[in-house]
């Protein structure tokens, strides 16, 4: 694990661990069982499930969309780049992200 905290507004732990290279089985295995820990150990009454996320070089988009997101819905997997955008990258994301939205079936 190579952060945690605890989020006062959510009122939940957020544990955070990042990977260089693909996300694999193991991975998530390790992220459960953390969050398990945490649910078990760290966790107080009125406290919201702790949430994990997994933040990775290379996403491997099947292990994430089957392995993560379907079976727990606190374990999250994203992809994170190793050099920060350019404006221009910036901005195609953006027109990108307006025009999925735009799109999306109201």
């Amino acid at each position: 694990m190579d952060l945690v905290f605890y989020n006062v507004i959510l009122k939940c732990f957020v544990l955070i661990d990042l990977k260089l290279g693909k996300l694999t089985h193991q991975d998530i295995g390790q992220m459960d069982g953390y969050v398990r820990m945490y649910e078990e150990h760290a966790s107080v009454e009125g406290d919201n499930p702790t949430i994990g996320l997994i933040l990775c070089s290379r996403k491997n988009e099947t292990i994430a969309r089957y392995s993560v997101l379907n079976h727990s819905k606190q374990l999250f997997a994203s992809k994170y780049m190793l050099y920060l955008p350019t404006e221009k990258e910036l901005e195609r994301e953006l027109e990108r992200e307006r025009r999925r939205i735009e799109e999306r079936p109201v």
